[in-house]
């Protein structure tokens, strides 16, 4: 579950993609020969949904063809990110950068190593509907609106659709296998906003797999 605007969205995906180099000190520090830490967070991303990927490279293409300046998407163009480019190169420039990293993606996948994700940004990417179960129910504030974790989880269901529980059960399944130690399951759910600990007696990857258990008894499968 991304974190801006989705389809309806003219630039949606290039606001995404921003979305890595925001977190990333606001800059473009990518090569022709080599993506930067921004982009490889990205790539890391879409290798797991291709389609994501054309779908940024058709809109960094419609961003280019339209020009960053034309008034035609100028109300666009003030909701991405602001990235700084490295001296002597335009945004424009930085772009297409981008894009050729892209198709090459595209055109010549490559798999990359499944390992925990190295930044917010690609935690939130990588985990989008356990982002949202943990940081919308589980804040710093979860005393002052449930009085029990199994409430709080019941919140959740009851607004929650089939593909919203079927995405949660795959978030958990890949967190628990990724996470080996339990220190890296807290630091993981700590970054995906849990601010409370377990309910009391319960361990944190026991509690994770219990609410995945719930979430697939609510779809049937």
């Amino acid at each position: 579950m991304s974190s801006f605007p989705g389809p309806g969205f003219r630039f949606y995906e290039v606001q995404d993609l921003l979305g890595a180099y925001a977190a990333h000190d606001f800059t473009f520090a990518d090569s022709p020969e080599a993506p930067g830490p921004a982009l490889s967070a990205y790539l890391r991303i879409v290798s797991k949904d291709p389609q994501r990927a054309a779908t940024a490279v058709h809109q960094l293409d419609d961003l280019l063809l339209t020009g960053l300046h034309s008034p035609e998407i100028a109300d666009d163009i003030a909701l991405l990110p602001k990235i700084e480019p490295l001296p002597g190169r335009s945004v424009e420039d930085c772009l297409r950068i981008i894009r050729g990293h892209l198709v090459r993606q595209i055109e010549n996948p490559v798999p990359m190593a499944q390992n925990l994700p190295r930044n917010k940004w690609e935690y939130r990417e990588h985990f989008p509907e356990l982002n949202q179960f943990l940081g919308s129910y589980f804040h710093q504030d979860f005393s002052d609106d449930y009085t029990s974790h199994r409430e709080a989880v019941d919140d959740y269901l009851a607004g929650a659709s089939e593909t919203d529980l079927e995405q949660l059960v795959r978030d958990i399944s890949e967190l628990l296998a990724l996470a080996t130690t339990d220190r890296d399951l807290k630091q993981a759910a700590s970054i995906l906003g849990m601010d409370v600990s377990p309910p009391p007696g319960v361990g944190i990857r026991q509690w994770l797999d219990d609410v995945s258990g719930i979430a697939s008894r609510r779809t049937g499968r």
